[in-house]
């Protein structure tokens, strides 16, 4: 799945009359990067959530032959439904499947999502985040064995903790990540809602993952700078 539905308000003014998903790096829009980057795991099925500008992204698409890929779209135009309601929406399209692998359509990596995928699946875990070192105001918390504990805030100075281990460990999120559909069951929120949130909720009762990968190539593309 690919996350495409934001406002992109990092990215005015283009985003004033275009849909970030269409701003282009390096002669290609970010929608076609992401596709490729899923392209490259060898998979075939994606679905994308649209909201902002949603027309243009469809258009696009169909456009381009759907980049010889079977494209479905999830439509949030009624309402922008954040990372874990867009998630929920679609749930429908991950139901033959053992893990989903989730991204956002801003981000540009070589991560290498097969390897990322199959430690996912043998670790048992139901969410594995791709996450690495960087300079950041949020950050996720791991124990040692990299399993989420917490989350904070350091500009705000927020900070929550489901129990505190020896040593915590923070990491910023790569905007990546592998989810077992069993998780869909444990939702039980509605409407807009974040990730976030779900992941430091369930993470009390079951393993939500850390995945380093700071050894690929890794752009936030939120912002033309």
């Amino acid at each position: 799945m690919i996350l495409a539905a934001g406002l992109g308000t990092r990215l005015k003014p283009f985003t004033d009359s275009h849909p970030k998903a269409l701003f282009c790096v390096d002669g290609k829009t970010l929608l076609e990067h992401a596709l490729n980057h899923l392209k490259s795991a060898g998979i075939d099925d994606v679905i994308v959530n649209v909201h902002h500008f949603a027309d243009q992204i469809i258009e696009f698409i169909k456009l381009n032959n759907s980049f010889g890929l079977n494209i479905s779209i999830s439509d949030e135009t009624g309402q922008l439904l954040e990372t874990g309601g867009g998630v929920k929406k679609a749930a429908w399209f991950f139901n033959d499947c053992d893990c989903a692998i989730i991204r956002n359509v801003d981000i540009l990596s070589d991560l290498d999502l097969v390897k990322m995928a199959k430690v996912h699946l043998s670790s048992g875990a139901l969410v594995t985040l791709a996450v690495r070192n960087r300079e950041t105001s949020r950050y996720f918390l791991f124990d040692d064995q990299m399993h989420l504990c917490g989350w904070e805030n350091r500009k705000s100075g927020e900070r929550l903790l489901l129990r505190t281990p020896a040593k915590l460990k923070a990491f910023a999120f790569s905007g990546i990540q592998v989810v077992n559909p069993a998780i869909f069951p444990l939702i039980f929120e509605d409407g807009k809602f974040s990730l976030t949130n779900l992941y430091l909720r369930l993470a009390a009762e079951q393993t939500i993952a850390g995945y380093v990968e700071d050894g690929v190539i890794w752009r936030d593309a939120g912002r033309s700078e």
